[in-house]
């Protein structure tokens, strides 16, 4: 390419040069011919030359010679020929010409016509200007011939045209080291791609970006946001303005930040954000080639139904957990109360039946299965880390859930920051108290634990929606917080921290989440307690 480019700047300049010297030849020579043809009417303005050549013969020594000549030295002409109407030369440079008939055709200027040409005659070749000679009565007597010699002009032409070689040359030189400038600087944007290999990338570039199924976000080295696919704007519901640096370009806070220099240390794997509602997993890929930094790529994959599916399976497992644990307990009591009567104790067997439909179980106060099912499964995981799981005597749940996915997906993640908290505290016992009350088709949460709690300047990024502290794994632990409050934010509801921290407790957390409770007619919870049921 390189190598075109100059051949075709070293045509253009040749071309160029060649115009202007033509140019400059024809200018140079009308030039002279002009001067000529002044000189001509300058003497045949004289009325004398028309009394001399009237009045007397022609004369090497006569007064037309003498003048023609003082004429001829003082304007550096060739030469300044006077004639008569046949042509017969009165003066000329060689004397010995004079009388003689001109050698170049006078007619033009003998029928009162003024004449210029480039011609050739005793004196070599020449640039003429031929003039009418008249009378004082305005007849033409004769002709008056200026010639003003080629050499001159060839040789203000040859002046003329080394200057014009020397500018060409210099033009080609400054052509070449701009071109090698040139060339360097597009090896150096292009990273030293051809034209042929950058059309092949813009291509793949094009195909790649329209069929990709995960949103694509780029920046240059300078920060500015250079590439945003039809999936980032999905993902994000916003324009992003292309060439803008990325904090004005209308991307969140979380992606500005993570596309700067000071989120180098972003594991490969990527980590899960929660942006617009979306959960998304975000690879950062810094790109570089031959050494230098060229910017930041981010990859975002939407992992919202496949965290939607994970959560509703392990809100399932904790059903199950439940109800296992449920139907061993039932076991145990069925085996206990059938020795009992086998053994012939029935008042004992009347006792232990009483005391069973009185003991405190989950299921007190809440209807639904999957509330009883998730409060089972964290007790149970609380039990392995060491902490006490309390639902609170005032907890009250009328109805089934409508979205229980949601609910869970709530208060799983508010019980598993408290037991996480409450076993890396420092008090002990360590606990988790949490209450659960309808409210109408309302639900509302309360969760308290016994941990350390949260200190007061850090209270207002416990909810930042973001990127989680935590390395990924399968269930997506780590979004905790910031993805209960867009889960309950997304029905109407919210959850709030009411306290970081307590003289006997750590973080207060409430949640509401509005229309989360089907009420339904016929309630095994009618407000009776459960001995009064089955006493009628």
């Amino acid at each position: 390419m390189s190598a075109v480019f100059v051949a075709v700047v070293a045509v253009v300049i040749v071309a160029a040069l060649g115009g202007s010297l033509i140019a400059a030849r024809q200018i140079i020579e009308q030039q002279a011919e002009d001067a000529a043809l002044a000189i001509a009417r300058t003497a045949a303005s004289d009325p004398r030359y028309a009394e001399w050549i009237t009045g007397h013969p022609p004369d090497p020594d006569g007064p037309v010679q003498a003048s023609t000549e003082q004429l001829r030295r003082r304007t550096k002409a060739l030469y300044v020929v006077v004639t008569d109407r046949r042509g017969v030369r009165y003066s000329h440079p060689n004397p010995d010409l004079v009388g003689q008939v001109v050698s170049t055709d006078p007619s033009v200027a003998l029928s009162g016509r003024d004449a210029e040409a480039i011609e050739r005659g005793t004196l070599g070749w020449s640039a003429r200007g031929k003039v009418p000679l008249r009378d004082a009565e305005g007849r033409v007597v004769g002709s008056v011939s200026v010639g003003i010699s080629l050499s001159a002009v060839q040789e203000l032409q040859r002046g003329l045209a080394s200057v014009m070689l020397g500018v060409g040359v210099l033009a080609v030189a400054i052509s070449l080291l701009a071109v090698v400038w040139q060339t360097r600087r597009l090896h150096r944007i292009t990273h030293g791609l051809e034209l042929e290999e950058m059309a092949d990338l813009l291509r793949e570039h094009a195909a790649v970006l329209g069929g990709a199924l995960e949103g694509i976000l780029a920046v240059d080295a300078g920060g500015r946001v250079r590439l945003a696919n039809k999936v980032v704007r999905r993902y994000l519901d916003a324009g992003v303005v292309l060439g803008q640096p990325a904090a004005a370009s209308g991307l969140p806070p979380p992606l500005v930040e993570l596309l700067g220099e000071g989120a180098r240390d972003w594991p490969e794997a990527g980590r899960l954000m929660v942006l617009n509602g979306r959960i998304l997993l975000v690879r950062r890929i810094t790109v570089e080639r031959h050494g230098r930094h060229l910017g930041v790529v981010l990859v975002l994959a939407d992992r919202t139904d496949l965290d939607d599916l994970g959560r509703e399976l392990e809100a399932t497992r904790g059903l199950m957990d439940a109800l296992r644990a449920q139907a061993h307990e039932y076991t145990n009591r069925l085996h206990a109360l059938a020795g009992l009567l086998h053994l012939g104790h029935h008042d004992d067997a009347e006792d232990y039946l009483v005391k069973l439909t009185g003991a405190e179980s989950w299921s007190r106060g809440v209807e639904d299965p999957y509330l009883n099912g998730i409060l089972e499964a964290k007790g149970a995981l609380a039990s392995e880390l060491g902490v006490e799981l309390r639902v609170t005597d005032a907890t009250w749940v009328e109805g089934t859930l409508v979205r229980p996915l949601d609910t869970i997906t709530v208060i799983g993640n508010l019980l598993d920051n408290a037991v996480r908290a409450a076993a890396r505290g420092h008090r002990r016992p360590a606990w988790v108290e949490v209450s659960l009350l309808s409210d109408e088709d309302d639900l509302v949460v309360h969760v308290i634990d016994s941990g350390d709690g949260i200190p007061p300047d850090r209270e207002g990024d416990v909810f930042a929606s973001g990127w989680t502290t935590k390395e990924l794994d399968r269930s997506g632990h780590g979004l905790g917080l910031a993805l209960a409050r867009t889960t309950a934010r997304h029905h109407g509801g919210d959850v709030v921290l009411q306290d970081g921290r307590g003289d006997s407790h750590g973080a207060v957390f409430q949640a509401l989440m509005r229309t989360a409770l089907r009420r339904t007619t016929g309630s095994r919870h009618s407000g009776l307690p459960i001995e009064e049921s089955v006493s009628e």
